[in-house]
């Protein structure tokens, strides 16, 4: 993964704009909606078959159960496969080519820039193997086969619009996650402490704990200068 622009410094603005990126790369109005349109097949009895091909892409539990790298390598490894697949299509989507191109480049640079920044602080975490992504560009369709070649296309465009949907809700769950951890970092800083010996559940004092003396009842006080009998 290599980043085509300077990276941004901060986990929360990075992971927002990989966030923003996700909702806009999930809207079917990007893609599959005029590739329907165009391809005449918003017709009832059509449309319903413009389903997304089981396996063609990572679920949303498979991706979840990755490591934050892992996660990180899939997705780049399976955009790659995406932005390959997409310029057999282009010439369907003419306007879409340049819009597209752009969005999954610019996605693909943040993922290497958080990765990099997963890797400088105590989140990062040992590579995982990367779940597979959609397969090969096809071989060029014979006119015979053109509308069965319009549907696979279709399912295409339907699992990647799915693909990015899941993809910004495992996102989501990242900065739900880092909110959590911070409260009860700030939780912990701001509960009380207990002495050694202390069964409560509370955190240990700094230090240690004071030691008191106990006091003796019989005790007199004397008069200033003058010792006990």
């Amino acid at each position: 993964m290599t980043a085509t622009s300077k990276c941004l410094g901060k986990y929360h603005e990075l992971l927002l704009q990989l966030r923003r990126q996700a909702d806009l790369m999930q809207d079917t109005s990007t893609l599959l909606d005029p590739y329907i349109r165009i391809q005449g097949l918003d017709t009832p009895g059509l449309k319903e078959h413009c389903r997304e091909r089981p396996g063609a892409f990572p679920s949303e539990d498979a991706l979840r159960g990755l490591s934050r790298q892992g996660f990180l390598q899939t997705l780049n490894a399976t955009l790659g496969l995406v932005l390959h697949r997409l310029t057999a299509l282009y010439q369907d989507l003419p306007e879409a080519q340049q819009l597209v191109g752009l969005n999954i480049r610019g996605f693909r640079s943040n993922i290497h820039c958080m990765s990099q920044l997963l890797r400088s602080s105590s989140e990062a975490e040992t590579p995982e193997p990367t779940q597979p992504g959609p397969g090969p560009t096809p071989p060029p369709t014979p006119p015979s086969d053109a509308f069965q070649h319009k549907l696979k296309s279709c399912r295409f465009l339907h699992g990647y619009h799915r693909f990015m949907h899941s993809v910004g809700q495992v996102l989501q769950e990242w900065g739900e996650s880092r909110s959590r951890s911070r409260s009860r970092s700030r939780s912990r800083r701001h509960s009380p402490c207990r002495a050694p010996g202390d069964t409560a559940l509370a955190r240990p004092c700094r230090g240690g704990a004071r030691r008191t003396w106990p006091f003796r009842r019989d005790r007199r006080l004397m008069p200033r200068g003058q010792l006990p009998r």
